[in-house]
């Protein structure tokens, strides 16, 4: 009779046990927030509503100036103060520079900040930009192909020669990829 207890007792116990586990995995999830805190940038940039072509076209739709070309853009993952969002570098003809904040999840413009042109570019002019053959959203689109279908979440702007050249990151199925597109919209890794 005691070995039938015990018996009953441990089934009882295992029984529980599967039943809290099945009941922690299939309460709601944790807010996105806390959930993406574990992942890596690439990981919560993949399966952002909003891609970074969409973000940069809603940068450059904005100001008061023309003409105004993304030349720089960040994934960045929510946070306790701003939402997962791209930080896009715009710069327009005239040489000034706006830092556009654009939430990744809906699209809309959150913020906006005047930037030094010289803060962050030391070798580059506003008009190396504004002759640029390749601008960066096409960049994004060669990298993505070049990627195999991945999603580009962040893109910088180096000089190369007299020229502007991109480095783009891609989110893929199951890792990140720099992709390097030349001033001529060639590939170069």
């Amino acid at each position: 009779m005691i070995h039938r207890l015990a018996a009953a007792a441990g089934l009882l116990a295992l029984s529980t046990s599967l039943a809290l586990a099945q009941t922690a995995t299939s309460t709601p999830a944790e807010p996105a927030s806390k959930a993406d805190a574990n992942l890596k940038e690439w990981q919560v940039a993949k399966v952002a509503k909003v891609g970074l072509a969409q973000a940069l076209t809603t940068a450059e739709g904005q100001g008061e100036e023309k003409g105004g070309r993304a030349i720089d853009a960040d994934f960045e993952k929510a946070d306790s103060k701003d939402p997962a969002h791209y930080s896009v570098k715009v710069v327009y003809p005239s040489g000034k520079l706006v830092e556009y904040g654009i939430n990744a999840d809906t699209g809309v413009l959150y913020k906006t900040e005047n930037q030094p042109f010289e803060r962050y570019f030391t070798r580059l002019k506003a008009s190396d930009f504004q002759n640029a053959k390749t601008s960066l959203k096409d960049a994004l689109a060669i990298a993505e192909q070049k990627a195999g279908g991945g999603k580009a979440y962040e893109a910088e702007v180096e000089k190369d020669g007299a020229s502007v050249q991109y480095e783009i990151k891609v989110a893929g199925a199951d890792k990140e990829q720099e992709v390097k597109v030349g001033p001529d919209g060639k590939v170069q890794n």
